[in-house]
């Protein structure tokens, strides 16, 4: 028994021994242990980011409140990197389904000569026509009020009162007393009622009644379809101010951009076949009418037109079209191709993503110059060379990543943190207190008077915005039909040239809003329309209220897309309840 308790005081002697030489002398060791892994300051700093959606950044992990998928660990620094570089997670690049590929010199062979344009449906202005007033007077009335309302021959347009017309009518009663004695002057006074477009019924029957008419009606002299409502009621016209602007559709035009390098393959009478989205399974055949003598120095694009027949009212103005011809030349030449998908346009400049390492995920953006466009296919004139490897898929992610890290991008030209819809959820650390950066919508130079009456437009697109919002179509018709009208009451005879391009293309886009009665093409056109409109609102000096330029990255095939709002609070007018929330605010205009 004692030589049991010997041995088990023996053994606990060692077992103490053991745990003092393992234990004891690294408590200090223990004690940096625990202090290299003590997180807390990493988990106040990291953040979790959608791999979707990465302008999304919280500060503990989650849902992406857009697409619903779990967040992921966002990058904690790119060390090393340039400013137009961007480094991510291979994880994010999984997820988001990043591709890429090689670029190569590929020979392009056009062998069946066919050559595919990209083209718009126009009005047919040889068979446009101004409705005019042939006499002074104060319009008492019009029956035609709204663009896109179709008139007839000899229909009712408008009644005017003429003091002029007044006079000359009594002139007539009073020289048919007299046309026997005095026929000359009988007919001098018929003939100048006549000069004034008044019918031979209409001048017999004041001759017969002997009664002065006060109101004179006006009444179509052509068919067709109201193009431009030009006078209101209560205006007083001068001799032959226009009343309205009258389109006959049963022929339109279809105008396709060419590229310089391509001019050659066309002629006036060669035969095109023409597509439109509307109708897939359809081709229409027609010629080319016309090809532009003039190069556009912007776009570096000749304009060809073909003259289709509209008898079924089949083709909109403003219609996208496609057109295949069959070239001239068979052309066949070594260039770089990359696809289409790769290219991120801003409107001013070409961009592309390079992946610079071939072990990392590290990628640069790269300006270029696209040449022509073959089917799914862009050619690259500068920028790139054999061998780089382009993304191709998830373009716009890559961007999107590059915004959030303060690198260059799309809308970034200097780089900088910019602040996105849903950051005022991040706290400090997250970069909720940063500024919007500027964006590249390029500023213009607007009168003072132009601006004063410019911000009533404003009011009424904000409302028509709201429309969006709701997702409500009738009122988006009813209120882009509001602000057209009333942009079209401002003077823009002091207007430069480009400023004059950006209000016109502004109500041709608004006027198609409204007479479309589908939402996803509303909202194809509001893209267009903010392209043109933000820069004027951008350029107001002193305006009632603050506006926000917004943006949402989503938008216009992933493209992005901006529009105006009283509020910071992100309401996206491209999709509305959908993705509500989804945007961020780029500029302030005070």
């Amino acid at each position: 028994m004692k030589k049991n308790i010997l041995y088990l005081g023996i053994a606990v002697i060692i077992g103490l021994l053991g745990g003092y030489l393992l234990f004891g002398n690294n408590s200090d060791s223990a004690t940096q242990l625990s202090d290299t892994h003590d997180h807390s300051e990493a988990a106040a700093t990291q953040m979790w980011t959608c791999s979707m959606h990465p302008q999304i950044m919280k500060s503990e992990p989650g849902d992406c409140p857009i697409c619903g998928m779990d967040l992921i660990p966002a990058e904690t620094g790119a060390e090393g990197l340039s400013a137009n570089e961007i480094k991510m997670t291979e994880n994010a690049m999984a997820l988001a389904n990043i591709q890429t590929s090689i670029v190569g010199s590929v020979t392009v062979s056009n062998e069946d000569g066919m050559i595919s344009l990209s083209g718009k449906i126009a009005e047919n202005e040889e068979n446009n026509a101004i409705q005019a007033s042939y006499f002074e007077g104060r319009l008492e009335r019009l029956n035609v009020s709204y663009d896109g309302q179709k008139v007839n021959k000899g229909q009712l347009l408008a009644t005017i009162y003429s003091p002029n017309l007044v006079a000359a009518q009594q002139e007539l009663i009073t020289a048919a007393s007299l046309k026997e004695s005095q026929p000359a002057l009988y007919n001098a006074v018929r003939n100048k009622l006549k000069l004034w477009k008044l019918s031979g019924s209409q001048i017999n029957s004041i001759e017969s009644s002997g009664k002065v008419r006060e109101n004179f009606p006006i009444y179509a002299t052509v068919s067709g379809t109201v193009a431009m409502v030009m006078a209101s009621e209560g205006d007083y016209l001068k001799q032959g101010q226009p009343i309205l602007k009258v389109s006959n559709l049963n022929s339109v035009w279809a105008e396709f951009d060419a590229y310089e390098n391509q001019i050659s393959q066309f002629n006036k009478g060669q035969k095109i076949k023409v597509a439109t989205n509307a109708y897939p399974n359809k081709e229409f055949d027609a010629v080319i009418s016309f090809i532009d003598p003039v190069l556009n120095t912007n776009t570096r694009t000749v304009t060809v037109r073909t003259t289709l027949n509209n008898k079924e009212n089949l083709f909109k103005p403003g219609m996208f079209v496609t057109g295949k011809i069959k070239g001239t030349i068979q052309t066949i030449e070594e260039s770089l191709s990359i696809p289409a998908t790769a290219v991120l346009w801003t409107g001013e400049r070409s961009l592309v993503y390079i992946k610079t390492n071939p072990n990392e995920a590290i990628f640069e953006m790269r300006e270029v110059t696209i040449g022509a466009r073959n089917g799914d296919n862009f050619t690259i004139t500068s920028g790139l060379k054999n061998g780089d490897e382009v993304v191709t898929n998830g373009t716009f992610t890559v961007d999107a990543a590059a915004q959030l890290q303060g690198k260059k991008s799309m809308m970034n030209k200097s780089g900088g943190k910019t602040m996105t819809g849903h950051e005022g959820h991040i706290g400090t650390q997250g970069g909720a207190e940063n500024k919007a950066n500027t964006t590249s919508l390029m500023k213009i130079k607007l009168p003072i008077e132009f601006q004063e009456k410019f911000q009533p437009v404003l009011s009424a697109y904000l409302k028509m915005k709201d429309a969006f919002i709701a997702s409500d179509t009738k009122q988006v018709s009813i209120l882009a039909k509001v602000t057209s009208t009333t942009l079209k009451t401002i003077d823009r005879k002091r207007l430069g040239k480009m400023e004059q391009s950006h209000i016109k293309k502004s109500i041709e886009t608004l006027d198609d809003i409204a007479k479309s009665d589908n939402l996803k093409n509303q909202r194809e056109h509001l893209v267009m329309l903010n392209e043109n409109i933000v820069p004027i609102a951008m350029s107001l000096k002193d305006i009632d209220f603050k506006l926000y330029v917004q943006k949402c990255p989503m938008a216009n095939n992933n493209k992005g897309a901006v529009w105006l709002s009283t509020e910071k609070d992100i309401r996206n007018p491209y999709y509305g309840e959908q993705m509500l929330t989804c945007g961020s605010v780029i500029e302030e205009i005070k």
